[in-house]
């Protein structure tokens, strides 16, 4: 056991030294041709202590594999120049520099996502792809492929100008006509052709408005597994999601039953709804009862609307293709009520939901903490009451601050006075 704890100690200290601390003199000496993935962390942050060891494994592959990018983390309560420098909001933060600009990852805190997005963004944003077996090595290691075929045009300088924005969220290639499959059909060249689900098809100037957006619409399978930072990702694109909430472990027939349902819709029917919906399966329910403010039981189906934190449920139980149908044309034709929303009732809806859930388990477990906590602002609010309510000015003053006298008895009619007399 001592052995084991020994050996656990020094593989721990090896992992990290290939991780360094950075303080606020980063700014002035990092050279700009370097590269750099940092992350920024706060000493009370639990899940900057859970990301801490996943982390400190990346600078020991990074550096087994000879990468040229170099780890870096800093403690923002103590390096605030560099974390203001970089505009880190949130913990833990994870960016990377390269040539002075930054690039935030919004991804999964996992290993093999952060590695994905360092080889990704430090490579070329255009990776060209020379011979038939590079192809097909590529289309193997990705679902979804963006490929720029032809010469030298306008519409190459757009997709490189969109890939070195997009680059943290997808690769992109280019390759000559002669490389790719020949059951690729290409009416004219050049041309941007997208790899997914087992097939392809091309940008339509005319029909898809502009690359960038077309490419954000494009960028994820007709149909996956979703998790929260897939969700957000996916309200970028202005799209609905269609989404089978299912048991995390063993499914359920019913679970199962739903699966299958929502994914033969998004293939047997991609033509008339993929435009305007993603179509996945979801473990668990916690993430969407967040976003809902409620609790939907498991299996069930949502349709959600990231851009405004909406969402669509079905009007009645879904057994058939043709209801689930039915419920994605209601939900397009505005014949299903759209739910939740980002108004004003709505947002202080949301403010007392999550009040509630930050302070519901802090009372379970610390009810005497939990009280202090409560009655702290309440007090704060009734001194400032009390000292608003003792400054406030008195009625009976006149504006100048002087107290009016009392008006003198009238004075009575001189010949009246006269005749009494």
């Amino acid at each position: 056991r001592v052995l084991l704890s020994v050996l656990l100690w020094a593989s721990l200290l090896w992992a990290s030294a290939f991780v360094e601390e950075l303080d606020d003199s980063f700014i002035e000496t990092k050279h700009p041709d370097e590269l750099w993935i940092i992350k920024f962390y706060t000493p009370w942050c639990t899940f900057c202590k859970q990301l801490d060891p996943i982390w400190h494994q990346i600078g020991s592959e990074l550096r087994s594999v000879g990468s040229v990018v170099r780890v870096g983390e800093s403690d923002a309560t103590i390096s605030t120049a560099l974390a203001k420098e970089f505009r880190v909001r949130s913990y833990p933060a994870i960016l990377m520099l390269k040539n002075d600009v930054k690039y935030n990852y919004a991804g999964p805190r996992t290993k093999d996502g952060i590695l994905d997005f360092t080889d990704r963004v430090s490579g070329p944003p255009v990776r060209s792809l020379g011979s038939t077996q590079l192809f097909q090595h590529a289309m193997r290691r990705h679902d979804v492929m963006f490929v720029y075929v032809g010469a030298s045009s306008e519409l190459k300088g757009n997709y490189t100008s969109v890939a070195e924005e997009l680059i943290v969220h997808t690769y992109f290639f280019s390759a000559s006509r002669d490389v790719l499959p020949k059951g690729v059909g290409l009416t004219s060249l050049p041309a941007v052709v997208v790899f997914k689900d087992g097939t392809s098809f091309s940008y339509n100037v005319e029909h898809d408005s502009d690359l960038k957006s077309w490419i954000l619409r494009e960028r994820f399978p007709t149909f996956l597994q979703i998790d929260s930072y897939t969700l957000y990702a996916m309200g970028e694109s202005g799209k609905l999601v269609l989404l089978a909430l299912v048991e995390g472990r063993h499914l359920s027939d019913e679970s199962l039953r739903y699966k299958n349902l929502v994914e033969k819709v998004a293939s047997n029917h991609k033509e008339a709804y993929s435009r305007s919906f993603y179509f996945g399966f979801m473990e668990g329910s916690s993430y969407i009862d967040g976003l809902i403010m409620g609790e939907l039981t498991v299996p069930s189906l949502i349709v959600v609307n990231l851009s405004n934190d909406g969402y669509f449920l079905p009007l009645g139980p879904v057994k058939t293709e043709r209801h689930l149908l039915d419920f994605l044309n209601g939900v397009l034709d505005g014949s299903v009520e759209s739910l939740g929303g980002n108004g004003f009732m709505q947002r202080v809806k949301r403010f007392v939901y999550e009040t509630k859930i930050t302070l519901t388990p802090l009372f379970r477990e610390a009810p005497e903490l939990g009280c202090l906590l409560l009655s702290f602002p309440l007090i704060i609010g009734a001194i400032i009451c009390c000292l608003c309510m003792k400054n406030r000015p008195n009625l009976t003053q006149d504006q100048d601050g002087t107290t009016p006298q009392e008006p003198s008895p009238p004075r009575r009619n001189k010949l009246t006075h006269k005749k009494q007399e």
